[in-house]
């Protein structure tokens, strides 16, 4: 079961719509009711970093989907570009956006039979981030260190500690959640793996 209305980030359904929800809290109460009918779920949105794979997981999810993850790789589809600082840029749109509701997307938001069009996503670029070849490893990496740090040395695992009580959530303030990023510097130059 796909959870995730309206957080992926070219999407715009809760703006629109006024539709969706917090996708942590959507994950964790989805996961809870179709654990109990033996249905997996699949976190949809939100996804952009490895740490939001771990947080997917420990919530309940089985998966995660990583659309603007991924996106910017040479494997993904449409052409690079250069943004005027030099930048190397890839085209990236939402399927609820009127570009791809113009190739067929409009089906999944009852679009195709409608004189008008309501986007419910955007189209934008993304940087570029090279071969799957070398970005899919990081973020393996990324999420075993997140296991590792929650003690759990598979998702197996992970799901038995939140359904047990042995993994619990925080809430954080504004500025727990600044503490918890770089700060306090000048300038800083993030780079996201070594090989």
């Amino acid at each position: 079961l796909r959870v995730g209305m309206g957080i992926g980030s070219i999407c715009t359904t809760q703006e629109v719509c006024a539709c969706g929800r917090a996708q942590a809290s959507a994950v964790y109460n989805v996961a809870k009711l179709a654990r109990a009918f033996g249905v997996p779920i699949l976190a949809d949105g939100g996804i952009s970093s490895p740490g939001h794979i771990v947080k997917a997981l420990s919530l309940g999810a089985g998966a995660a989907m990583c659309g603007s993850l991924l996106a910017g790789t040479e494997e993904t589809p449409g052409e690079y570009f250069y943004a005027e600082n030099g930048t190397r840029l890839k085209r990236y749109r939402g399927m609820g956006s009127i570009d791809a509701m113009k190739k067929g997307s409009d089906d999944r938001y009852f679009g195709s039979g409608s004189v008008m069009k309501v986007a419910q996503g955007v189209s934008g670029a993304v940087q570029d981030k090279g071969s799957v070849q070398r970005y899919v490893p990081y973020l393996v990496q990324g999420l075993k260190h997140g296991m590792q740090d929650i003690g759990a040395k598979s998702i197996e695992e992970l799901k038995h500690q939140l359904y047990a009580g042995e993994l619990r959530f925080e809430l954080r303030s504004p500025a727990a959640q600044r503490e918890g990023g770089v700060h306090g510097l000048h300038s800083f130059e993030r780079k996201l793996f070594a090989a």
